[in-house]
């Protein structure tokens, strides 16, 4: 028995009737060789850590454009405190932990420059709409390399339907959405605090009553209160009080540093940086790399440019639009 055959083992005699089990899933488009090492889900989580999307996300807005300092999240570090809030309520469920870290890991890969602020201008801008969780999906499937990622069919619906109103097949995606909502909830606080646009004791304190005063005893409350109310039953479910206050928190967030005023002068650059890239690609896509390029022959030219913008990190956008759109600096002699 090589190692993989003995995650496999473990995992039927361990994991939850409920759980997902490596050895039965639905496979993948293109059927490769199994690996003795690693499991389905475990080789699936490698080869998005290795991507180039992933890579990117380091240098993508999560909330702040291009905060001054080093301890705001990025769409990275996001990604990574979803990760170990799934796996934290995957575990207390006794699901299966490597497929719910693979969709976690690779659920925002399709987020665009600055955040929710390039996706809306995006959503505005394409026939159709823009959504990042289905560019999520077109990442590993078409994006990555000469043919996407070829993931497993578990690990793609959890990333398509981690979001937008959509339910991932299996436990272990449902709970990737959850996670999602339970990170940056917490974390959109802390780091709205330490820019000073809200301060702690402006805080709901109702809900502070309920899920606690730090950072960590939110997380660990919203966490341990749904392993509580879930175990067992074969659904996701919240308490009502938790439920409750953690609406709360989020209006609060919504209300006063996701709509507030001191964002709107840097959502209108974004949106104008966005935008005119955009613009200017469709018009021009033969200035695109190759691979964009290919695109266009084979699905139109505003789905490669749609790929192309996407795919841009912050700081790469903001040069690409500089080097369009600005005259370069020189001397008068």
């Amino acid at each position: 028995m090589n190692i993989r055959e003995m995650i496999e083992a473990r995992e039927r005699a361990e994991l939850s009737p409920f759980a997902a089990k490596s050895a039965d899933s639905r496979g993948r488009d293109y059927p490769i060789t199994p690996c003795d090492l690693r499991s389905e889900y475990q080789r699936d989580r490698d080869r998005i850590i290795h991507s180039k999307s992933f890579r990117r996300l380091q240098f993508k807005t999560q909330v702040f454009v291009s905060p001054q300092g080093d301890h705001y999240r990025t769409r990275l570090t996001h990604t990574l405190e979803v990760a170990q809030v799934a796996r934290s309520i995957a575990r207390g469920l006794r699901l299966n932990e490597d497929l719910t870290e693979a969709i976690a890991l690779g659920h925002d890969l399709g987020h665009t420059p600055f955040g929710h602020i390039g996706e809306r201008t995006m959503n505005r801008l394409i026939g159709g709409g823009f959504r990042h969780n289905e560019q999520s999906l077109r990442v590993v499937e078409v994006l990555e390399g000469k043919s996407g990622l070829n993931l497993t069919w578990e690990v793609r619906d959890g990333i398509l339907n981690h979001s937008g109103g959509g339910r991932a097949a299996t436990l272990e995606g449902q709970i990737v959405g959850k996670a999602d909502r339970i990170a940056y909830i917490n974390h959109d606080i802390d780091d709205a605090v330490r820019a000073g646009i809200i301060r702690s004791q402006d805080l709901p304190q109702d809900a502070l009553k309920v899920l606690g005063q730090s950072h960590g005893e939110r997380i660990a409350t919203m966490i341990s209160d749904m392993i509580s109310a879930s175990d067992g039953c074969g659904e996701l479910k919240t308490g009502a009080r938790v439920q409750a206050a953690t609406d709360s928190l989020r209006d609060f967030l919504f209300k006063h540093v996701y709509q507030d005023d001191w964002r709107r002068k840097e959502e209108e650059k974004c949106d104008f940086i966005v935008a005119n890239l955009f613009r200017h690609y469709l018009e021009h896509p033969a200035e695109m790399p190759l691979e964009y390029v290919t695109t266009v022959y084979k699905e139109g030219s505003e789905r490669a440019v749609a790929d192309y913008v996407a795919s841009m990190t912050d700081r790469f956008a903001t040069r690409l639009f500089q080097k369009l759109f600005v005259p370069e600096s020189f001397s008068v002699f």
